[in-house]
């Protein structure tokens, strides 16, 4: 089976993918956080720093596009190509209210009718290989029948199926049922997206789905690293290596952002998934995301690391 990191705006970008590649690895994909075309038809300097070919040295990263416009999805898509990529994402998922009331991400899903004018176009004239990662639709699951349709009509790279609607946003458990119902009548490789979180999770979809192909993984891998290694018969998670996955994305974000104020709040977002790996991990939390300041962070982290213990139960 192949695994695939989940595209999380603001957090997988380059740094993060980087620190998990090069310290836990287990990933075929790596999906990079989406590009909003916007009317200049430039990239962001955000965006470019994320697609550079020597920031995604050794990985197959596949850059994900937010749009429902055929024309800026089909320049971007020509851009990506002279940058070396192969493969593109369309972005049919993101349950954002701001993306949603544009009628792009999973909002997308609720004009299935454009939606097939806009992939007709795209699957004519794209110079690379699409993907989709989709949701079920906006209100409803059995808002899927039509819509995966009209997926089975393009021959696309796979369908990346998160088993929600927009609606949902990441509440509920996803809708398995209607996942398989999905996965009995595709025309195209399928990929199953939501909540993976352990080992469990994902025996739990293989034995469901034995001849699935690739599962992708987004917040159990902030939720714990080295997951995808430990799926995969890798060792468990230790307490050094999480130290150098934390240090090298530390290091790198004080190079490339400004002020120690945006630094540790991307830190601190991290914290978030990461503390509860720890025993009595809570004051140690709460001092962290207290910091203001660099040298308080880093005795708050120093102290976590050096007073507490991984949780051995997770699996």
């Amino acid at each position: 089976m192949q695994f695939y990191l989940a595209p999380l705006e603001g957090i997988t970008g380059y740094i993060f993918r980087n620190a998990v590649h090069d310290c836990f690895g287990g990933f075929d994909k790596y999906f990079i956080p989406f590009i909003s075309p916007n009317q200049k038809g430039h990239f962001s300097a955000r965006e470019k720093q994320d697609l550079l070919p020597e920031h995604n040295e050794g990985m197959y990263a596949v850059p994900q596009i937010l749009t429902n416009s055929a024309e800026d999805f089909l320049s971007t898509a020509k851009r990506l190509a002279e940058y070396g990529y192969e493969e593109v994402n369309l972005n049919l998922g993101c349950p954002s209210r701001t993306v949603v009331t544009k009628g792009r991400g999973a909002g997308f899903l609720g004009f299935p009718e454009k939606l097939q004018q806009f992939l007709e176009r795209i699957f004519c004239s794209c110079p690379l290989k699409i993907s989709i990662k989709t949701r079920l639709g906006v209100e409803t699951s059995e808002e899927f029948a039509e819509l995966l349709k009209i997926y089975n009509q393009y021959p696309m790279e796979e369908l990346i199926i998160h088993p929600r609607v927009q609606r949902d946003f990441y509440r509920n458990k996803p809708d398995i049922a209607a996942f398989e119902k999905a996965w009995t009548e595709r025309q195209n490789k399928i990929c199953y997206n939501g909540d993976v979180f352990t080992k469990e999770d994902v025996r739990r979809i293989r034995k469901q789905f034995p001849e699935l192909e690739c599962m992708m993984c987004g917040r159990g891998i902030l939720m714990n690293p080295s997951l995808m290694r430990e799926v995969q018969g890798g060792k468990y998670l230790d307490k050094e290596e999480l130290r150098q996955f934390h240090d090298q994305i530390y290091t790198n974000y004080q190079e490339v952002l400004f002020g120690e104020k945006t630094v540790l709040f991307k830190m601190k977002e991290l914290w978030t998934y990461l503390a509860p790996l720890f025993t009595d991990s809570k004051k140690y939390a709460k001092k962290i995301k207290k910091s203001v300041y660099f040298h308080a962070y880093e005795e708050a982290v120093e102290a976590l690391f050096t007073e507490q213990e991984i949780r051995r139960q997770i699996q």
